[in-house]
């Protein structure tokens, strides 16, 4: 059976790769799509639903390579690696504390180190940079791009 697995895991990652989308098809049919000129809540999910589903089909479809091309990829399935649910689970709930008390930035920051940390190569560091990076490139697409509706930073506001 692991064997199995191993030998299909391309093809099982693009089955539920194009499950998901589909499930984003579904539940994007139950809000409006618009116009071109004012879009509406559905259309996002429904592009991204459509991408998904395309991708899981690519991947599931695709030849897979030799079974000896994946032997430097062995994965121990018989010990679920805890440190790395733990962390990113912890950076979800992080984030979910912290985008309306701390703002977008810290909540965003919280979010990529604790997750990075999951990491067992990951750096303090290394993890601080990206956490950095994509907490001002999250920032500056979403508050000033987008003009969502949390604030960068909260702190003091009630």
């Amino acid at each position: 059976m692991l064997h199995s697995i191993q030998q299909h895991r391309e093809r099982y990652a693009g089955v539920l790769i194009a499950v998901i989308g589909l499930g984003a098809i579904a539940e994007s049919a139950t809000y409006g799509l618009g116009t071109m000129a004012a879009i509406g809540p559905g259309a996002f999910p429904l592009a991204m639903g459509v991408i998904l589903l395309a991708c899981g089909l690519g991947i599931g479809l695709s030849e897979a390579p030799a079974a000896d091309a994946h032997d430097h990829d062995r994965v121990d399935l018989s010990r679920p690696e805890w440190r790395g649910w733990a962390c990113i689970i912890g950076g979800m709930l992080a984030f979910l504390l912290l985008a309306r008390t701390a703002g977008l930035f810290p909540a965003t920051f919280a979010c990529v180190f604790l997750s990075a940390m999951g990491d067992r190569t990951s750096t303090v560091r290394g993890a601080s940079l990206l956490a950095t990076l994509i907490a001002a490139f999250g920032c500056a697409l979403f508050y000033y791009g987008l003009h969502i509706q949390l604030p960068p930073f909260a702190w003091g506001q009630s």
